[in-house]
């Protein structure tokens, strides 16, 4: 593992930490009992640093934690019974969502991403037929995918978390087209992205220089999050972060309409696959 892919994979400790801290508050937005677990040491160092570099705790995470959540419990009801966490990092939902009987989770990470997991989760019950499919997503992971049972005739519930703003724009296409190619009507993506403006915020800068700092920098983001899957012949429900951070006390900028341009951001995308 190179050093970049082993800080990227160091960020899924740090979420972790921050799932563990959400989880201890007397109003969670979520119970992750795994999370501390999983973060671990390294973990909580990752989430100290980062908080006194940047002056505040990354609440991005746990808003999105909860909106994800219900995002794919709603997929579910829908139909999916496949879930594909691309980039799974120490995601726990395998183990915490109440999955109906039959659902499998499929987990795509790095090898050693999975081996880690899997060791701070020893004798942990999972909710779902989890299978842990460990290949980097810059190799060819929707073959080793399909080799691990995935079929695209079972409708599948896709997420994309947490990982879009590390790759460089033409690894964003490829993803995208990964994913649609194995796609069929009726699937749902997932995914969230930093807007351009907001990389290029002031009130940023120190969050960039910390994970710059880390080896992972942030380069990638778009203000017109819909257009990577729209191009696909997906269509896209764009939510911007700070609506639901508001309405669930998380989050302290406000909330002004997408149609707004100049905006800092970040989106969460819901994209259903039409016929």
């Amino acid at each position: 593992m190179d050093s970049t892919r082993a800080a990227v994979a160091s960020t899924g400790l740090l979420a972790a930490a921050v799932r563990a801290e959400e989880s201890r508050r007397d109003d969670p937005l979520f119970t992750d009992p795994f999370a501390e677990r999983l973060a671990g040491d390294d973990g909580r160092r990752l989430l100290a640093d980062a908080v006194a570099e940047t002056g505040q705790s990354p609440a991005e995470i746990a808003i999105r934690t909860r909106f994800f959540d219900e995002a794919l419990l709603d997929a579910q009801r829908g139909g999916a019974s496949q879930v594909v966490i691309l980039a799974a990092g120490m995601d726990a939902r395998a183990y915490r969502l109440p999955w109906r009987r039959g659902t499998t989770v499929y987990e795509v990470d790095q090898p050693g991403v999975i081996a880690t997991k899997e060791q701070r989760l020893a004798g942990a019950p999972a909710r779902s037929r989890r299978v842990a499919v460990g290949i980097d997503l810059a190799d060819d992971w929707p073959k080793a995918l399909l080799s691990q049972g995935f079929t695209s005739s079972a409708t599948t519930v896709w997420l994309i978390e947490g990982l879009l703003q590390y790759l460089d724009a033409p690894a964003v296409d490829t993803l995208f087209a990964r994913v649609d190619a194995l796609s069929a009507p009726g699937d749902v993506l997932l995914y969230n992205v930093i807007g351009q403006t907001l990389l290029g915020a002031p009130f940023l800068q120190s969050t960039q220089q910390y994970m710059r700092r880390l080896g992972a920098p942030w380069t990638f983001g778009t203000d017109a999050p819909a257009a990577l899957v729209e191009r696909h012949g997906w269509s896209a429900a764009v939510t911007d972060v700070a609506e639901p951070g508001t309405r669930w006390h998380r989050w302290e900028h406000p909330v002004v309409p997408l149609d707004v341009p100049g905006v800092p951001r970040g989106y969460f995308v819901v994209a259903t696959k039409s016929s």
